[in-house]
């Protein structure tokens, strides 16, 4: 028997066992990816490091084989005409793709809790009671930590990646704006939706984003060869020296973060700085202003990227006496009344306030300035200048010029399922405080599951915290370097 097809078969076996997670929305069958494994040649790939793996995608990216529902009923059943372009790089490149993950609907959640599809579970418990599996991507985050998948794609608007890595100890990356291709994501913001991957490791998260890195002429955000030049070049200077100076964000030592994250991340500094690299305090002052920001940018691009969803065209549609073309606005009502959950919904009545004449200007305009306050922060402490600014004269000289900062991926440990459910909106958007500022500014982030210090009984079977490496806009080779230097602490310490 063939590695590809070994993996295949343990890949089924291990969604079988973990069914009840619910981390697929729709899984692969049997015998068409058994037979796509027997196909399998490593030759024929060139030496691929994917070559036979097991990867399954997030459901709101599209495939041609698999429905791409995006967890809604808005899309039930929907079947793509085509494959977004990772998924045609993948495939390229030997991948066998295994099933399509389950996430919050569109994308617009922290816990995986959708409400047309089961909701996912995170394969560890406290004192008996599930844990959240995190969000949006939690079924991809699932599907990985259990063996399910060998890695898996999701999306990463304002920290879905990485919450998720964080809450299932597993690597969690979101590169850069722009780097990997975002034709075939069903848009939730377009100014901030990055496809980011699910890993076991850091090294894997490494051989998929070489596959998925380079321009896409389909994609407008697709960076240009002179910006991924330019910012290769420089990725390579900051390399140059072992020794990094890693920023320590003090904006980030919130209130709100418990004991034990707040730990770990303490000893994961000593123990970086005992490895030889020295430690800079940094302040990155409009961190605070980010998470309001974001709930203001995100809903509103996601009012109107929501809006093709009418009936009309594809997708659900309305039955009875409203189903009739000829009254558009009670079709195009009932319908979105229908497909849309309640998080859908509030959140394009939230976004199509902000960008309503009466309150543009005091909110959606102040949100923008905003989101320029923390990109500038940003490009003040990093060593290497913003490959994106005109004029180097933007950046300020007179920083601490770091090379990477860490902090905390998410300010607690994951909350079981029946304390999620007393959690108001507000509450479950604070979630996202520490991923935000790092989307906002469009920059590579790593989320690396460090073993947790001095066990917990509020930790239950968690055995890792989620800790956020950060590197400014293209320096992603740095952040996963990093990465590794991080791992590698980890296993000489076990």
């Amino acid at each position: 028997m063939s590695k590809a097809l070994q993996r295949v078969q343990q890949c089924l076996e291990r969604q079988a066992q973990y069914a009840g997670l619910n981390a697929f929305v729709t899984r692969a069958n049997a015998t068409q990816i058994q037979d796509a494994a027997k196909a399998i040649v490593d030759s024929e790939f060139d030496g691929s490091s994917l070559a036979g793996r097991t990867i399954a995608i997030k459901d709101n990216i599209v495939t041609t084989d698999f429905p791409t529902t995006a967890s809604s009923k808005i899309l039930d059943a929907y079947k793509s005409p085509y494959n977004a372009t990772v998924v045609e790089k993948l495939t390229g490149a030997g991948a066998l793709i295994c099933g399509k993950t389950n996430l919050d609907e569109f994308g617009m959640g922290s816990h995986t809790r959708p409400v047309f599809t089961s909701t996912t579970q995170s394969p560890f418990k406290r004192n008996g009671e599930a844990l959240s599996a995190g969000g949006s991507s939690g079924g991809s985050a699932v599907a990985v930590a259990t063996g399910q998948a060998w890695a898996a794609l999701g999306t990463d608007t304002g920290g879905s990646v990485r919450l998720p890595a964080a809450y299932t100890g597993t690597v969690g990356f979101k590169p850069s704006y722009g780097r990997l291709s975002r034709w075939g994501v069903i848009a939730y913001a377009n100014s901030l939706d990055t496809v980011g991957t699910l890993t076991q490791s850091v090294e894997h998260a490494r051989d998929i984003f070489n596959v998925l890195d380079s321009f896409d002429p389909m994609d407008p955000t697709s960076l240009s060869e002179i910006v991924r030049n330019e910012a290769e070049y420089q990725s390579i200077a900051s390399m140059e020296d072992k020794r990094l100076r890693i920023g320590i964000p003090l904006d980030y030592n919130t209130a709100s973060l418990s004991p034990e994250v707040r730990r770990t991340w303490s000893q994961l500094l000593t123990s970086l700085q005992d490895a030889g690299h020295s430690l800079h305090p940094v302040s990155l002052p409009s961190t605070h202003q980010a998470l309001s920001a974001y709930y203001v940018l995100a809903p509103a691009e996601a009012s109107s990227n929501l809006a093709k969803y009418d009936g009309v065209r594809y997708g659900h549609r309305t039955t009875g006496p409203d189903a009739n073309p000829k009254e558009n606005m009670p079709l195009f009502a009932a319908t979105r009344g229908e497909g849309f959950g309640p998080e859908v919904q509030r959140r394009i009545l939230l976004g199509a306030y902000t960008l309503s004449s009466e309150a543009m200007d005091n909110y959606f305009v102040q949100a923008q300035r905003v989101r320029r306050l923390v990109q500038s922060d940003f490009d003040n402490v990093f060593a290497l200048p913003n490959p994106l600014l005109d004029l180097r004269a933007e950046q300020s000289s007179d920083g601490p010029n770091v090379d990477i900062l860490i902090a905390p991926t998410a300010p607690t440990l994951p909350p079981t399922l029946a304390e999620v459910e007393k959690l108001s909106p507000v509450e479950m958007y604070m979630n996202d405080v520490l991923t935000v500022p790092a989307s906002l500014a469009g920059l590579p982030a790593l989320s690396v599951p460090v073993k947790l210090q001095n066990g917990s009984t509020e930790a239950g079977d968690v055995k890792s915290i989620g800790m956020q490496v950060i590197g400014q806009f293209g320096d992603d080779e740095l952040v996963l370097q990093v990465g590794q230097i991080i791992e590698d602490l980890q296993a000489k310490r076990n």
